[in-house]
């Protein structure tokens, strides 16, 4: 087809940064660690979600 996997990995990494970052900012941590976490995961897009999966900001989110 026209697809490359290239193409279609780059589109899977893109909305997993997107969905980590409105999950980031959801959470209840304090505004430096929310950027903190936003840029590491812009700067270092694989590695960056990996980690934030690992021991990113866990528990309630916020509730407006």
């Amino acid at each position: 087809m026209g697809i490359e996997v290239g193409g279609l990995l780059g589109l899977i990494l893109l909305i997993a940064m997107v969905w980590a970052i409105f999950s980031i900012f959801q959470s209840s941590a304090s505004t430096g660690a929310k950027a903190l976490w936003t840029v590491l995961i812009i700067v270092l897009p694989v590695l960056g979600l990996i980690i934030w999966f690992l021991a990113g900001p866990k528990g309630k989110t916020r509730t407006a």
